[in-house]
């Protein structure tokens, strides 16, 4: 009867455990040479995303606003990038959410969406850190590359494009520049 007890405490403890694993998350943070207003106005006006994210793009700066990113803009719907993603919350010069989705290349999870904040904190005059976080992952297979490809992408691509397209000016979507070093 021990036996079975403590068995039973045993997996009773590591069901409770498993339950509250974290939540898995990229988080990424970068320094950019510019003031605040400038970072903001990259990640919230269609000329700021051209010039560091994107070719192209679609935003409504309102709550509930597309937020659509196209990496592919001359590809067909389903495949220009994040389509169908809207803007969570706002806070101007502070804070900006939204929804992302998923690669073309997963299409298991591909329109199933995550979220996205990006802080942005003064630092000085003219400095700004960009401190962005992505949640909302899913299990298996798929989301698991899902994670590891965006926990690459803000890091090597995105964040570092930010800095580059502030700091020396728009990235050329001709001839992009190869992907940095991954940020801490």
């Amino acid at each position: 009867m021990k036996l079975i007890t403590v068995s039973f405490v045993l997996l009773f403890i590591s069901a409770a455990v498993l339950a509250h694993q974290p939540e898995r998350m990229v988080r990424a943070e970068i320094l950019v040479a510019r003031n605040i207003e400038a970072v903001w106005n990259a990640w919230t006006t269609p000329e700021g995303i051209k010039a560091f994210f994107a070719p192209d793009c679609r935003v409504d700066l309102r709550v509930g606003g597309d937020y659509e990113i196209y990496f592919n803009p001359a590809g067909e719907k389903g495949q220009r990038g994040a389509e169908g993603t809207k803007i969570l919350a706002l806070q101007p010069q502070q804070m900006l959410a939204f929804t992302w989705n998923n690669p073309p290349h997963l299409p298991g999870v591909r329109w199933q969406y995550t979220s996205v904040v990006v802080r942005l904190e003064r630092v000085s005059a003219n400095e700004t850190k960009v401190i962005l976080s992505h949640t909302g992952w899913g299990e298996g297979d798929e989301w698991a590359k899902a994670f590891k490809y965006f926990d690459s992408a803000w890091r090597t691509q995105v964040l570092p494009y930010l800095k580059r397209s502030l700091e020396t000016g728009p990235i050329d979507w001709n001839n992009p520049p190869r992907r940095e070093a991954s940020l801490p």
